[in-house]
């Protein structure tokens, strides 16, 4: 290959790479232009209570991330569930209140998006200490992977969604697994934008985790959080997530730091709703 040919190769890779997300952008200008469907308001009204709170800024930018998120993101339907606008509007409404007023990325590493009817088995091989393998089969309502799946109970989902004060939702627990994972693995800590937000950020996760799973061990009951949030960092940050959408006003109460955190990451304040 020679000299001139190599030049022509190499600025086209560049143009590709630099014109590429600026295609992206545009096609989803073009997407979050067009009204929203009123049979998709219709799904929101009846599915995502949740949604009523939201100021109308807010609310508009919901609705055109929903639409974006469906054009763009496949839903497969497993176990003999059906998929339609109900199942995606649904989802994607709850998936998106993770991204409203961030750059609309549109968790980059999600390829599709899995529906079961009902929670759904996962069968892994778990090491025991004496170093033996032991089979477990385990009923879920949802799972993030790190390689580009969310996997999602309708039943639990149209749950999570009716009952919007309750913090938990499964929807939003694994979105926030998705973000965690952008980076290749979940350790909770997100993409904080600021490489200078690590440490505060850290010092206040980890406080709290260490205490959550403090209290797990008395055998007290929960306050707030669950003790589902103290298996790891990761599940902490999903099971924190719920709760500072679900119930601000309370972990903001409880839990001031923590919900400062939950709310520079975010980029709303869900206590002024």
């Amino acid at each position: 290959m020679g000299p001139l040919l190599i030049a022509l190769v190499t600025l086209l890779v560049i143009g590709l790479l630099v014109s590429g997300p600026f295609i992206t952008e545009r096609r989803r200008r073009k997407i979050r232009a067009r009204p929203f469907p009123p049979a998709w308001r219709a799904i929101l009204e009846r599915r995502v209570p949740y949604v009523h709170r939201l100021p109308a800024d807010l609310r508009r930018q919901l609705e055109q991330h929903i639409q974006v998120f469906i054009a763009e993101k496949p839903f497969i339907g497993c176990d003999g569930q059906e998929i339609d606008d109900e199942v995606r509007v649904t989802i994607a409404a709850q998936a998106c209140l993770l991204i409203l007023n961030r750059k609309p990325d549109y968790f980059p590493k999600l390829s599709q998006v899995l529906v079961y009817p009902g929670a759904f088995i996962v069968e892994r091989v778990r090491a025991e200490p004496s170093g033996i393998l032991q089979e477990e089969r385990n009923a879920l309502s949802g799972e993030s992977w790190s390689n580009g799946q969310v996997v999602l109970s309708w039943d639990d989902t149209l749950q999570g969604a009716a009952v919007d004060n309750d913090g938990r939702n499964v929807v939003i627990h694994e979105f926030a697994h998705q973000l965690d994972q952008q980076k290749g693995h979940a350790n909770g800590a997100p993409y904080l934008g600021n490489r200078d937000r690590y440490p505060r950020w850290s010092q206040v996760l980890s406080y709290e985790f260490a205490m959550l799973q403090q209290r797990s061990m008395s055998g007290e009951p929960p306050v707030l959080l669950s003790y589902y949030g103290a298996t790891n960092p990761a599940e902490f940050f999903a099971v924190a997530s719920e709760v500072f959408f679900e119930q601000p006003a309370a972990m903001a109460t409880l839990h001031p730091a923590l919900y400062d955190e939950l709310r520079q990451l975010y980029r709303v304040d869900p206590v002024a709703w």
